[in-house]
């Protein structure tokens, strides 16, 4: 793995990143442009008439990504504690079934 890449899940992992930044710019618009992006991948794939398995692969390919960023939007939040932390992990929770989902 790169050292870039390293440093920017640890940073994630380890609740480096405050939680405002981690919900709302990594989870809530980065992660959410990549799965929007897969799944237009996955239609076009499925419009070029390709195999299912390669349309259904494309389109959860971000899957465990987003399983990532809700796992350390949970563990940032459980650092931060309070209403709004919880507030933020019910969020998280929304934002990975309507991903998965949609």
């Amino acid at each position: 793995m790169m050292p870039a890449a390293k440093a920017f899940l640890g940073s994630r992992w380890q609740g480096v990143v405050p939680l405002d930044r981690l919900f709302w710019r990594d989870m809530i618009v980065v992660g959410t442009a990549v799965s929007v992006a897969s799944s237009v991948a996955a239609l076009i794939l499925l419009g070029l008439k390709q195999p299912l398995a390669l349309v259904l692969a494309m389109h959860f390919l971000p899957v465990p990504y987003n399983i990532f960023l809700t796992l350390a939007v949970w563990r940032t939040a459980e650092k931060a504690g309070g209403a709004g932390a919880s507030l933020y992990m019910l969020g998280s929770a929304l934002w990975l079934i309507a991903t998965v989902v949609v």
